[in-house]
């Protein structure tokens, strides 16, 4: 009897638990794992949803072309622009970012004045939107803009910058964009990670006679290499989604040469109607991804410490 009601007991707590884990699992299929194997499956289809008259019939309008796609892109020269602008804005804005907000936070963790103020302002941009931010980028680098009024008044040009129309010069706004709006995020992590590292090392380094520069080198980045290791992944990740902020400034614009991967996707989706190219598209943004995250993390066993 007792052995009864200990099973039902156990079957309501499972219960009880299947149904405060189900709400999550459901949006996880619902919005993640259906859409991934969406995309893989018509990443092998030549299809247009626009040309589907009823769903009933979707299957008809689904051409299989195997690996067409991917050998379709292989001759894009668009794609593989964006994946090389992707690549400039990686290497720049990941590493601008990252030591500026190692710098700060380590500047900012001694006693200076007006400490909270400075990391409100700078984790403002952060929590602020991209559409706003880029707004705000545009003005600021209009032919008639306050940069090149200041570079003009200091002889650093002889005439105006045309930074939204030349292609030389165009993506420097897009990616002091994207070094500004990450670099709160970055300041915030590292203070965060500095705090944790124990006094008692600083001490015993000043005792030494250890400069607050190689107190710095010698203890305070190797201990946070592990923050540093996890804000390498998110901003990498981050960049590799950009879309906003080079949308705005190519908005209008003739020029394509600034085009990034998520933005290229788009443009084959919603622009050409080519999904099933897109799909393809993503899946190969995906592989990237996955290929820099793992050379990460078995790089990570060298120079990171725990």
């Amino acid at each position: 009897m007792f052995s009864k009601k200990q099973n039902r007991l156990q079957a309501k707590e499972n219960i009880s638990g299947y149904a405060f884990v189900a709400p999550a699992l459901i949006c996880f299929i619902l919005f993640m794992a259906f859409p991934f194997f969406l995309t893989l499956i018509l990443s092998f289809f030549d299809f247009n949803f626009l040309k589907v008259k009823k769903l009933a019939h979707l299957a008809k309008y689904m051409k299989f072309c195997g690996f067409e796609n991917f050998v379709d892109m292989t001759k894009d020269r668009r794609f593989i622009q964006s994946i090389i602008n992707t690549a400039i804005y990686t290497v720049t804005t990941v590493p601008a970012s990252i030591i500026l907000g190692l710098i700060l936070a380590y500047v900012m963790h001694g006693n200076i004045y007006g400490k909270k103020l400075l990391r409100l302002a700078f984790f403002i941009p952060y929590i602020s939107s991209i559409v706003a931010l880029g707004a705000v980028f545009k003005f600021l680098f209009r032919e008639d803009g306050i940069v090149n009024n200041v570079l003009l008044t200091l002889n650093l040009a002889s005439e105006p910058i045309k930074w939204s129309v030349d292609p030389a010069v165009s993506k420097i706004p897009i990616i002091l964009l994207s070094i500004w709006s990450s670099l709160g995020y970055v300041l915030i992590i590292y203070m965060a990670a500095i705090e944790n590292v124990p006094k008692t090392l600083y001490e015993a380094a000043s005792i030494d006679g250890a400069s607050s520069l190689t107190q710095f080198i010698k203890i305070t980045v190797p201990l946070i290499s592990p923050t540093t290791f996890y804000l390498i992944i998110v901003r990498m990740i981050a960049v590799f989604k950009i879309f906003s902020s080079v949308n705005i400034f190519t908005m209008g614009s003739s020029i394509t040469s600034n085009t990034s991967i998520v933005q290229e996707i788009y443009s084959s989706a919603f622009g050409s109607y080519t999904h099933g190219y897109a799909s393809a598209q993503s899946v190969v943004l995906l592989a990237i991804i996955l290929i820099i995250t793992a050379i990460q993390f078995w790089g990570q066993k060298k120079w990171v410490h725990y």
